[in-house]
């Protein structure tokens, strides 16, 4: 049974649009909390603070600002990987990959979490939905540049095979560009995860406002 905040927070992710991944490494050395609030006013709803050379102090200090400024631009925040880091500053969940902690451990230490789980096949994805994983990331799509994984890419057709399976929403990521959006979209994605396309972008805000155009379209 889903306690009232996860059910809340659960909701939310399934409205999400455009789902913004971002770090420092992939923001042109820009700070990451302009970026943000410039993605904010052009209308991204979720984001993930993805930071994978940091100290546990150092993220833990960055988390809890991320966090603050989340909650001043009415962002849902979710933390990559940390479980501990993302209870600390209050997160509204956390992002988990293959080789985290299991779901079932997570969920005991932190029921009101949403919990996303990256998946590479549909065997993965419906192993996490039965596991109790609230949404799932299919990836990585296309090649990409932001990420080492030893996955190839795994092109529109695991979209179109795990849609019609899973009953919890699914994000997909992985070279995620405005160009590719069409045809996602076809193939049945419609939470897209993305790093550079926005986050490098020189307007954030236009290009965030020109792509969720494309939702409705």
């Amino acid at each position: 049974m889903k306690s009232a905040l996860r059910k809340q927070r659960a909701e939310r992710f399934a409205a999400t649009d455009l789902y913004l991944v971002i770090g420092h490494e992939f923001t042109n050395g820009r700070s990451i909390f302009d970026v943000l609030a410039a993605a904010a006013a052009g209308g991204v709803k979720t984001v993930q603070l993805r930071e994978k050379n940091l100290s546990g102090r150092e993220l833990t200090q960055l988390a809890e600002q991320f966090r603050r400024k989340c909650d001043e631009l009415g962002v849902l925040m979710i933390m990559n990987d940390h479980v501990d880091i993302a209870l600390a500053c209050g997160a509204d969940g956390v992002h988990l990959g293959q080789d985290d902690m299991p779901l079932e451990a997570a969920r005991r230490i932190a029921p009101d979490l949403i919990l996303g789980r990256s998946t590479h096949s549909v065997e993965q994805a419906l192993e996490a939905q039965a596991q109790g994983a609230d949404y799932v990331n299919l990836g990585p799509i296309f090649p990409t540049q932001t990420k080492s994984t030893p996955v190839r890419p795994l092109g529109l057709d695991i979209i179109r095979q795990a849609s019609p399976l899973l009953s919890i929403p699914f994000s997909v990521m992985g070279g995620v560009k405005e160009h590719n959006m069409p045809e996602l979209f076809s193939a049945g994605a419609r939470i897209l995860a993305m790093v550079t396309e926005l986050t490098q972008a020189p307007d954030v805000k236009a290009k965030t406002i020109a792509m969720r155009k494309l939702w409705n379209r």
